[in-house]
């Protein structure tokens, strides 16, 4: 019988980092035949195409590309719909590719994407080899959707009501629960007793002895994320969820993704000032997009988690594509109307 095809799922809260890890895990790839499967929360496929960006697809693919794009923002709870027939397809190239990697969305659940590999038609052909999950080191700090023991006391001495964590942290925690693996990301952006701090925080919710690793910007070498053969499917049972007494979960119903898809450009400086003023008016967690730039020829990416913003140039414009500047916005309740009236004044 073939040997399994061995599955890698990144997973970790919305903004910590998974494309860019994935990114420097392609570029780096050794050799390795990989195929991604990229589950977002947003219509635009902004991760899928940054991955595509890479250039790295193999020359057999049989659209030029192993990047598998999953729209529907919880791959948790569709796996039977989005996931299964993909992975199916995946599995008639066994041949043709030596490992899978799945980016989960920032809001999405990883236990119930490994109980689809116990299935007969997947456990035949393919393991989870490890979850790995990615922890921004500096939205922790913040008391960014972290466990902060001291903080939790001091609400509740003040409000006897509080008496249930949030479903954000109950997510980010269930995450961590379910690791193979922690890499805590951006580092580079706190000082070593912060980062000390966010690393025995992270501790405190691993249910087991699992290795954290630092990573500045998802910099790391393929051979620590790759290799495990952990067969998680065979041992979810040491992996606690908040969720294992329950068939569903529930989700935040106010949590929504938006777009805007402007024929224009930008300077990115402007951009990002006008930007920060509306993370400022309501409740955005992530932000992503490409940007059009005037006098450039190169398309910027600009992603942004809170009021700390990224951009980097990742690829010329192709003569075939508009220029556009295409944006998706994660938040809770948000006014989209308001958000593009905002943009188009700019």
């Amino acid at each position: 019988m073939a040997t399994k095809i061995p599955v890698t799922v990144i997973t970790g809260f919305l903004g910590s980092g998974k494309t860019s890890l994935i990114r420097h895990l392609l570029q780096n790839n050794q050799g390795r035949r990989i195929a991604v499967l990229v589950n977002e929360f947003g219509e635009l496929g902004i991760d899928g195409e940054l991955l595509k960006s890479c250039q790295i697809c193999p020359e057999d693919s049989q659209d030029g590309s192993n990047i598998f794009e999953l729209t529907n923002g919880c791959l948790c709870c569709t796996v039977q719909e989005e996931f299964y027939p993909t992975m199916q397809e995946l599995l008639k190239r066994r041949d043709r590719i030596d490992a899978i990697i799945i980016e989960t969305s920032g809001l999405a659940l990883p236990k119930p994407l490994i109980k689809a590999f116990r299935w007969q038609e997947i456990r035949t052909g393919a393991t989870v080899d490890a979850v790995i999950t990615v922890v921004d080191c500096a939205a922790v700090a913040a008391g960014t959707f972290a466990s902060n023991p001291e903080a939790v006391a001091a609400q509740r001495q003040a409000d006897d009501s509080l008496e249930h964590e949030t479903p954000l942290q109950e997510l980010f925690e269930d995450q961590l629960a379910c690791a193979d693996l922690v890499v805590l990301n951006k580092t580079d952006l706190v000082d070593a007793e912060t980062k000390a701090q966010v690393e025995e925080l992270v501790k405190q919710e691993l249910p087991r002895v699992v290795k954290i690793v630092e990573s500045d910007r998802g910099q790391l070498d393929p051979s620590i994320l790759l290799g495990f053969q952990a067969a998680v499917e065979d041992n979810l049972d040491s992996r606690p969820s908040h969720h294992d007494t329950e068939e569903d979960h529930d989700h935040d119903d106010e949590i929504t993704s938006t777009h805007v898809i402007l024929d224009r450009a930008f300077d990115p400086e402007k951009l990002q000032q006008q930007l920060q003023q509306i993370v400022n008016q309501q409740e955005i967690y992530r932000i992503k997009g490409f940007v059009a730039v005037p006098n450039k020829p190169m398309r910027l990416v600009m992603q942004g988690v809170g009021n700390r913003f990224d951009k980097f140039y990742d690829r010329p414009w192709q003569p075939e594509e508009a220029k556009q500047t295409r944006l998706v916005f994660i938040g809770r309740d948000l006014k989209s109307a308001e958000i593009e009236s905002q943009l188009v004044a700019l």
